[in-house]
């Protein structure tokens, strides 16, 4: 038992008969046999006849049921084996992954390479599989080096760029901050200068008028005291 289920002994004992791979949607003939949905339609479509593929029984069901419990159990084995966290054996066998599989495009061990999966599948060493992607990734990645570091250059030029802009958009707030309370100042100073050379003007103009007035008061009395004295 493995989580509260029980756990096959390989992956082969939920592989269809057909397609050598995990069941996908299997249903279930009357002969007891299961195979995946898909393949069973298709096999019909060849044969022209409802035969089981693994018997020949003739069925007369064309929309067999779903193997729900077949299903159920394959999913999970799928979902444990994604889980299962194994870079250098197989989540199979426990056995050192040796060798790649051209056709499934997979690493494999050598219990894998003689299961009836991989059967008339050419392989090669692990290791000399690699080598070849392994150049085809280095030579795809020089160019997107290249591209990367040309577009970290572009960026840190955008940098100094924007750093240039905000230094230059201070200094010149600076300078009309600076120029505008220079003539603030100026306008300041002035208007002082202005309002007293007004009240200066006006204080000389008022002590003329008020001399010319005292002055023309006292010959107007004079002249007064004359006719008075001459009408006398």
């Amino acid at each position: 038992l493995r989580g509260g289920k029980m756990a096959p002994r390989s992956e082969e004992d939920l592989c269809c008969p057909v397609c050598h791979d995990v069941f996908k949607n299997p249903v279930v003939l009357t002969c007891s046999h299961s195979l995946c949905k898909d393949c069973l339609q298709s096999w019909w479509r060849q044969t022209q006849t409802l035969q089981c593929p693994v018997c020949k029984t003739i069925t007369s069901n064309k929309t067999p049921p779903c193997n729900l419990v077949l299903k159920n159990l394959c999913e999970s084995f799928l979902l444990e084996r994604d889980q299962r966290v194994s870079e250098n054996f197989c989540v199979l066998h426990s056995e050192k992954l040796k060798l790649f599989c051209l056709d499934h495009q997979e690493p494999v061990c050598l219990i894998c390479r003689d299961s009836e999966k991989h059967t008339d599948h050419r392989f090669r060493p692990i290791d000399e599989a690699a080598r070849q992607p392994k150049k085809n990734l280095q030579e795809t990645l020089e160019p997107l080096k290249e591209k990367l570091k040309r577009l970290e250059q572009v960026k840190e030029k955008f940098d100094q760029t924007i750093d240039h802009i905000y230094s230059q958009a201070h200094h010149s707030e600076t300078q009309i901050i600076e120029q505008f309370a220079r003539i603030r100042q100026f306008l300041e100073e002035e208007e002082e200068a202005r309002l007293v050379a007004v009240s200066e003007e006006h204080d000389q103009k008022s002590d003329r008028i008020n001399e010319e007035m005292e002055a023309l008061s006292r010959e107007i009395e004079a002249l007064s005291e004359t006719i008075r004295a001459t009408e006398d």
